[in-house]
């Protein structure tokens, strides 16, 4: 057994973690968008208007602050007067980068700020720049946002909708380094400069406009558009998935149980530290205020396909690994809590590291799903500084911390401390000293995720293989608590 020391300040917080880095990406991406949310008013499943009722009364348990739609790669070829009107009438179209299928843009405008609705979250719309007019990115805002005399907005009363909606996100183009486009840093910075302009505030709505930032390690790319354009923009992005393996020739299983598979992927989610801090300090010298959030719009595990699965879905199982790899990355985001300031993991249902999966009527909450649920504590709280003195994970000749730690303060006082004990073998002692409390504690109170095997996961014959349980042996005095952490495992405890 391991032992480790942590040491929480409790009575100086250093800054609010924004809820929005518990943030939801949905594209128009195998079934995500329908078999997901939408399943349309005639399907034998319960939904309301179209969407589905296990999906959104499941997410409404983990306050999803902020939804990001139609895309990834499918918003620079996402017409948005395709899916308005009358859906009979809708065009249809190949959906060229994800399996080929054909996209019946039965699921719109309309039907996503209807989502957005039942959520209660904001919705991030991201606008096509890679095949798209400045016309048609401006008009799609004016008729979103817009309410007075106005071909668009009359465009969306005739659809039924009299009111705008109130639309703070929008992100103007989407990895324009790549599928958005293949372009240069310099073009896309002088293209962002030009459609950004169109993107125009409409009576009280103010939008918050993301430009597309970098692809990983990319730091020329971050460099240009905050030298270029930074003062155009509230945030840049950045996108980064954590792949055990090689991302044309093989990505790895999504339930391989092999310790060197899992090794490598808790190092590879731990790298996002340090791509936020290379990017961090290139948005420092231009923006040393800070201004200019890092938008981490796109994040989570990546494997190869299920078996007889098309492709082009990426629909991946779900275990106790992308549970840590969650962790992982939250109490990264926290720890830098000054500059990012959003985060969409991929995708909500049924796509990569998935909060959902659905098959007909029936659903199943992930073990990622778990870790949203437990962490929703952490939402707008203030940040807590820690010091820990953790031991490693050691596999072969390499190494990680074995314990990976953060804390946070909410308005009622309460403290809570969240873990992620990442090796797959050894529990952990844990001593926390807590300074700075102006009454000793009162009550602890813990629950933990965690599992058997490293490959763990919820099916739909057994859909509660991996949940999250009472955290036993948590022991108090004074201002010192004493835990056992579970190999392979998630943990909060909640101080009152």
């Amino acid at each position: 057994m391991a032992n480790h020391h942590l040491i929480i300040n409790t009575d100086t917080p250093e800054g609010t973690i924004n809820k929005n880095i518990y943030g939801h990406f949905s594209e128009h991406l195998g079934r995500c968008i329908y078999e997901g949310f939408w399943v349309g008013e005639d399907s034998e499943i319960p939904n309301t208007n179209g969407i589905r009722n296990d999906v959104t009364k499941a997410l409404k348990n983990i306050n999803i602050p902020v939804l990001r739609w139609p895309g990834g790669c499918f918003a620079d070829e996402y017409h948005w007067k395709d899916g308005i009107g009358p859906r009979e009438n809708r065009k249809k179209m190949v959906n060229t980068h994800w399996g080929g299928v054909v996209e019946n843009n039965h699921f719109g405008t309309h039907e996503f700020m209807m989502l957005c609705e039942m959520l209660n979250t904001e919705p991030y719309i991201c606008g096509n720049v890679g095949s798209g007019t400045v016309q048609e990115m401006q008009e799609w805002v004016e008729y979103m946002t817009f309410n007075g005399e106005s071909p668009m907005t009359n465009l969306r009363k005739e659809n039924g909708r009299e009111e705008p909606w109130h639309l703070k996100y929008f992100g103007v183009g989407n990895e324009n380094w790549g599928c958005g486009g293949n372009m240069r840093p310099e073009y896309y910075s002088d293209l962002y400069r030009r459609y950004q302009t169109y993107v125009r505030n409409y009576g009280d709505n103010k939008i918050y406009k993301i430009a597309g930032g970098a692809n990983i390690d990319d730091y020329h790319w971050t460099e240009v558009l905050m030298r270029e354009s930074g003062e155009f923009m509230n945030g840049l992005s950045l996108h980064y998935y954590t792949i055990p393996g090689h991302f044309w020739k093989g990505k790895g299983s999504a339930t391989d149980p092999r310790e060197s598979e899992w090794f490598i992927t808790m190092k590879k989610a731990a790298h996002i530290d340090e791509l936020i801090t290379k990017h961090s300090a290139i948005m420092d010298q231009y923006d040393p205020e800070k201004k200019v959030a890092l938008i981490v719009d796109e994040w989570g595990t990546w494997f190869d396909v299920e078996t007889g699965t098309n492709p082009g879905f990426l629909y991946q199982q779900n275990t106790i690994r992308d549970a840590l790899v969650a962790g992982l990355h939250f109490h990264i985001f926290h720890a830098h809590h000054e500059r990012v300031q959003m985060a969409n993991i991929a995708q909500t249902v049924n796509v990569l590291q998935a909060m959902i999966l659905t098959e007909g009527e029936n659903l199943i909450l992930t073990p990622t799903y778990h870790v949203f649920e437990m962490y929703k504590v952490h939402h707008d709280a203030r940040h807590l500084p820690v010091s820990i003195s953790s031991e490693d994970y050691l596999f072969e000749d390499d190494s990680l911390p074995q314990l990976s730690v953060s804390a946070s303060k909410n308005e009622a006082g309460e403290v809570n401390i969240s873990f992620c004990n990442i090796d797959p073998n050894k529990e952990a002692s844990l001593n926390i000293s807590l300074r700075g409390l102006k009454e000793g504690i009162s009550e602890a109170y813990g629950r933990v995720l965690t599992a058997s095997g490293t490959n763990a996961h919820n099916t739909f014959e057994n859909p509660d293989n991996v949940k999250p349980e009472t955290l036993k042996n948590i022991k108090i005095n004074e201002e010192e608590l004493t835990v056992k952490l579970p190999s392979k495992s998630v943990s909060i405890i909640t101080l009152r």
